[in-house]
């Protein structure tokens, strides 16, 4: 039996609501018991937290593409992956392969989500019972929005008898269509078509149709502005089983980002206005945004070094998502176990997963974490392939010191 201890550690449990000084014990890849005054086993390897914050490893919600190193260095120890790859999450053996992905041996638990409708084309309803049985846990065309009233009714009434999420990305399409940033004074100075707050509030206010219609569980990936969030916030106040989240460009940054043509600020949905930003933290505040996510989408040096209106949108998030949401509780005085629960408990609830919990039982998932180490987003020391942030250089304070999979410890800051 392997046992490990982590003592002098600040112990944080979002879904407890536990924050004290103490040690947590792991047998077996297992924590197995946690607080403060636990005895340490003679035969257990000893890890020295220094005083810094034990928390859950971080569940990333969002994610198009697995990068073990570079989410074991975010802290990140499971990842939702979506259906839009090479070819599309859309059937059962696809689904069982990238189980087998986050497998014994690897940096991370990897969770994909099956197609919502075939090939992601939004035309025909994809085989979701077969994927349920395969290991999917939730249903979403990824980067593109279920248009069809009909098909998505359907997939909802499906979602529901099999209780699994379905995820949307909000954005009416025909509104959308040939947009390239945020519609305003801005894109009409820089020359770009504009995508305009409507259409996504229009898309999740249709979608509260359908749920009300169906009683299924409906999340919609990132929210972006000011319409988005009051549609949101309507529909929970009428009590309809509907979730949201956001990735940390939407609190951070704004439109104005985009300076120049810079694609590195290119992102579905895109960046908005500050007045926009500003409303974004204040969902987060008041639980309108129920989690946060990486949005983690890599590009090359092809796709982004083009003409702002031909470039992918998109950005890398693994390395970056801790730091950047605990801008929240330095800059914003949200509260801290508020924001861990975002980016653990809450996306591990909303799939129905074992994980984002420290209780004596669950998988010894963890990361360890300096609160208040200042530090500079340099994307050259990325262990991702790809450097396409719109980060780049920009102060933050949290670092990742260690990151622990099933017990075992899959990064560790070598510098500290």
């Amino acid at each position: 039996m392997t046992i490990k201890a982590f003592t002098n550690a600040r112990l944080i449990d979002p879904a407890s609501g536990r924050d004290e000084a103490g040690t947590l014990i792991v047998e077996d890849g297992r924590i197995s018991a946690l607080g403060h005054g636990i005895t340490v086993p003679k035969q257990a390897t000893v890890i020295d937290c220094k005083g810094h914050i034990l928390a859950p490893g971080l569940v990333d919600m969002r994610s198009f593409s697995i990068d073990e190193k570079a989410a074991a260095a975010g802290g990140i120890t499971s990842v939702i992956l979506m259906p839009d790859q090479s070819p599309p999450l859309d059937d059962a053996a696809m689904i069982a392969q990238k189980v087998r992905t986050g497998s014994d041996g690897s940096l991370v638990r990897v969770h994909p989500m099956g197609a919502a409708t075939q090939g992601t084309e939004g035309e025909a309803m994809a085989e979701i019972g077969l994927m349920t049985k395969a290991g999917a846990v939730g249903f979403t065309d990824g980067r593109k929005t279920i248009a069809s009233a009909r098909i998505m009714r359907r997939i909802l009434d499906y979602a529901r008898n099999l209780d699994r999420l379905v995820v949307q990305h909000a954005e009416e399409p025909t509104l959308a269509a040939n947009g390239a940033m945020n519609e305003s004074e801005i894109a009409t100075r820089l020359g770009l078509s504009g995508i305009p707050t409507a259409a996504e509030a229009i898309m999740i206010e249709r979608d509260a149709r359908l749920v009300a219609l169906t009683g299924a569980r409906l999340h919609h990936a990132q929210i972006s502005c000011i319409e988005g969030i009051d549609a949101m916030a309507g529909a929970k106040k009428r009590g309809l089983p509907m979730t949201c989240g956001v990735s940390p460009q939407y609190f951070i940054l704004n439109e104005t980002s985009v300076g120049d043509y810079r694609t590195f600020a290119k992102l579905s949905p895109p960046l908005r206005s500050e007045a926009d930003r500003h409303a974004v933290v204040e969902a987060i505040r008041t639980g309108v945004i129920d989690v946060i996510c990486s949005a983690h989408e890599p590009r090359d040096q092809d796709a982004k070094r083009l003409p702002f209106a031909d470039a992918a949108p998109g950005s890398v998030g693994y390395e970056t998502l801790l730091a950047l949401s605990l801008t929240l509780y330095h800059a914003y005085d949200i509260p801290l176990m508020q924001v861990l629960a975002m980016l653990t408990v809450k996306p591990s609830e909303l799939l129905g997963l074992e994980c984002g919990r420290l209780e004596v039982g669950r998988p010894a998932d963890l990361v360890i974490f300096d609160l208040d180490q200042p530090w500079r987003i340099d994307p050259e020391e990325f262990s991702s392939e790809t450097q396409n942030t719109p980060f780049d250089g920009h102060a933050v304070q949290g670092r990742v010191l260690r990151t622990v999979l099933a017990g075992r410890t899959v990064y560790e800051d070598k510098d500290q």
